[in-house]
């Protein structure tokens, strides 16, 4: 599907692969509701979108509250009359702590918004969607949802969920207008740390293993996975490196991976 003319629901609007994916939707003449949970981040957004800012809507709301999701449609459709995508990139991260070392209402909000935020802004739009001539759903999980890391298991555990429940709605949909992809990307230069409340043990770009990959790269990777109805996109070299390395030798994957962040992490 291309972005011309088009209406996009976006979460995670305000900051991060989030906001560069609604500014190349705007730049490509397609209309965005953003939606996050920080004004300030839906604000500078819309700053951003300098003379595109008019074909962009804003809402500020918790993807995990499925009530406000629910609402949200009505609204998008009364300012925009219709919705042709969904982009579902909203998420937080883990502390980066051992399994044993988290408490429930850490663990419960990951999976809350990552997970059920996800499934609640899908299941919310799709009758609106299977009534569209086209429309897509692009449902981000991460290069941790195929690959376990250490330090993030509940994260990679919610990535996952999204990756399997992404992969059985476009079976599911198959024989529909509606096209679905998922996104696995490894690290991206973005505030998810900040964002999430997490003490990160690197900064974006720093002592990483392997450089992060600007924000406007991973967008336009994902725009392009949604303009070739891609059933799998992944974003950057590490995540198509360590996809490799985990289909052929898994074992090794998960050690390679064990060695960075318990390095990372001063284990």
């Amino acid at each position: 599907m291309q972005a011309p003319g088009k209406t996009f629901v976006v979460t995670g609007a305000g900051s991060g692969m989030g906001q560069e994916i609604a500014l190349l939707l705007l730049r490509k003449g397609g209309r965005v509701a953003g939606v996050d949970v920080r004004t300030e981040g839906l604000a500078e957004t819309l700053r951003r979108a300098g003379a595109d800012s008019g074909s962009m809507s804003t809402h500020v709301l918790d993807v995990a509250d499925k009530s406000a999701v629910r609402a949200l449609l009505e609204e998008v459709i009364e300012r925009h009359g219709h919705v042709d995508g969904l982009f579902n990139v909203a998420g937080v991260i883990q502390p980066f702590k051992k399994i044993a070392q988290l408490d429930d209402a850490t663990i419960e909000r990951v999976m809350n918004i990552n997970f059920y935020g996800t499934l609640h802004m899908t299941r919310t739009f799709l009758p609106h969607l299977l009534e569209r001539p086209e429309a897509h759903i692009i449902n981000i999980s991460s290069m941790g949802g195929f690959l376990p890391v250490p330090g993030q298991a509940i994260y990679g555990a919610s990535k996952a969920a999204v990756k399997l429940m992404t992969e059985a709605l476009y079976a599911e949909l198959l024989d529909t207008d509606v096209r679905v992809t998922v996104v696995f990307p490894g690290a991206v230069a973005t505030r998810i740390a900040e964002n999430s409340g997490v003490d990160s043990p690197v900064d974006a770009g720093g002592d990483a293993p392997m450089k992060a990959l600007p924000a406007n790269e991973a967008a336009e990777a994902i725009v392009e996975g949604m303009e070739g109805d891609d059933y799998h996109v992944l974003v950057g070299s590490d995540a198509y490196m360590m996809d490799k390395l985990s289909r052929l030798m898994p074992k090794k994957a998960v050690k390679v991976i064990q060695k960075q962040m318990k390095a990372l992490l001063g284990d």
